[in-house]
């Protein structure tokens, strides 16, 4: 059965090529992006190269929660249900250390992010196919600062990253249990694959890029899939595995929780004041 697929952060990396790949297999797809002219260009392109003519994008800032915002407002405007969404985009190395609220950019743009836009987009996945979350973690995961999560504290690139990842697990974990009719799966694609931002970050590569783009595909298409909900597939190991120890602590899980749904709420109300 076609499926109605979203990825974030799919104009270059394992994004672009997971959404090459199941175009060709004739689903309907969604690219995301930061700049329209670069968007438009690969939206041709995966419709060039797929055949496929059910290939379309969104803009978004996903650093700023005004993008975030927008972002899901032209999706529920466009889209009346949503068979899988892929929470791909993700940053560790930029110019900028934090977004226009204070808030570390890896933290905005690999948790608050994908937490913001996933809970906008809930109904419209309610409404869709077997609907499944997918949700970009890593190898790097280490314990969450909450001070960090509200922006009243600092820390380097390597740590604020493992930090973001482990939460989005964390939560991860908590929607799966909230949402059992939906299959939410935190996955590491892989360590130091060949893409711009791992070459940015390390000036080095481990593995084809490719081998993280085909574990998107197949946790979104897979049946095999289907029953891992609340599970962290691990694609170093090439299975599921056990993630940082904090993700199955309930308490800081709740202590997270708790802080997300502070600051969410915080820049909502900076965006109207």
């Amino acid at each position: 059965m076609k499926k109605t697929i979203l990825i974030t952060g799919s104009t270059d990396g394992i994004g672009k090529l997971a959404a090459i790949q199941l175009a060709k297999d004739g689903h309907t797809v969604y690219i995301h992006g930061r700049n329209v002219d670069k968007l438009n260009v690969v939206v041709e392109e995966i419709k060039k190269l797929s055949t496929n003519e059910h290939v379309n994008g969104f803009i978004g800032d996903l650093s700023d929660t005004k993008g975030v915002q927008s972002l899901a407002n032209d999706i529920l405007n466009q889209l009346d249900h949503l068979d899988v969404l892929i929470n791909n985009a993700g940053v560790f190395k930029s110019t900028l250390a934090s977004n226009q609220q204070g808030i570390d950019l890896r933290i905005a743009v690999n948790y608050y992010a994908p937490y913001i836009l996933t809970n906008a987009l809930l109904p419209i996945l309610k409404k869709g196919n077997h609907p499944r979350i997918i949700n970009l973690s890593s190898a790097a995961q280490t314990p969450v600062s909450l001070e960090l999560l509200k922006g009243k504290a600092e820390q380097n690139e390597s740590s604020t990253y493992a930090q973001s990842k482990l939460a989005l697990t964390m939560w991860s974990f908590d929607l799966a249990q909230q949402e059992k009719n939906i299959t939410v799966i935190p996955v590491n694609p892989g360590s130091l694959l060949n893409t711009n931002m791992v070459k940015e970050a390390y000036g080095k590569f481990w593995s084809s890029a490719d081998k993280g783009s085909q574990i998107l595909y197949d946790l979104a298409t897979s049946e095999e899939h289907a029953q891992h909900s609340g599970e962290y597939f691990d694609n170093d190991a090439g299975k599921y595995n056990q993630a940082h120890s904090d993700a199955y602590q309930k308490n800081k899980i709740k202590d997270l929780l708790a802080v997300t749904a502070d600051m969410t709420q915080l820049k909502k109300q900076r965006k109207l004041s």
